[in-house]
């Protein structure tokens, strides 16, 4: 495991990320959750920090988005007895939908959510495994926004905090539970 800034608790999780080199290309490090995902106690563990920040703030929606924003978000959802909403890629949703595009390191992307996937005034939190520049979660944050969903904060397992994603976020709270520099 590489060096990160970890709480002592967070430090048994740490453990439990694989460090991958040149993954999904040269010069990239890429930090591999399935380890911990098929650990039953690290895979608690890790639901559980991100749960709790959460348990006295009325959340209505867990909102993931595909795919491994999916793992976390409707374990953390359960845990606070809330709704989960997908977010998913274009052509993965069967109802009248609202979509963004948004920028890439090269290209675009595009996001969707049903259009009365949140009911205007829900309390959501946002979660997904990793934050790394923030764009994907900030397109996310739009697309609650835009049918009128009260985000309470963004949640994350992993922050790499070089690539500044709190700063691409600032307009929301932000909390994560491993963080490399």
């Amino acid at each position: 495991m590489s060096p990160g800034n970890h709480s002592p608790a967070a430090a048994d999780l740490a453990r439990l990320i694989r460090d991958v080199p040149d993954f999904p290309k040269p010069g990239i490090l890429f930090r591999d959750i399935t380890p911990l995902l098929r650990d039953p106690a690290g895979l608690s563990l890790a639901v559980e920090f991100m749960t709790q920040p959460y348990r006295d703030r009325h959340i209505d929606v867990v909102v993931g988005a595909e795919s491994r924003g999916f793992i976390f978000a409707t374990a953390v959802a359960r845990n606070l007895s809330a709704g989960f909403v997908p977010i998913r890629k274009p052509g993965k949703l069967p109802a009248r939908k609202i979509a963004v595009t948004y920028q890439l390191e090269y290209g675009t992307d595009t996001l969707e959510i049903h259009a009365d996937a949140i009911t205007p005034g829900q309390r959501v939190l946002m979660v997904d495994d990793l934050l790394a520049t923030g764009g994907t979660m900030k397109a996310c944050c739009e697309l609650v926004e835009q049918i009128g969903g009260q985000i309470v904060g963004i949640e994350v397992l992993i922050e790499l905090a070089g690539l500044r994603g709190r700063e691409t976020l600032a307009r929301w709270p932000v909390h994560g539970i491993l963080r490399y520099d």
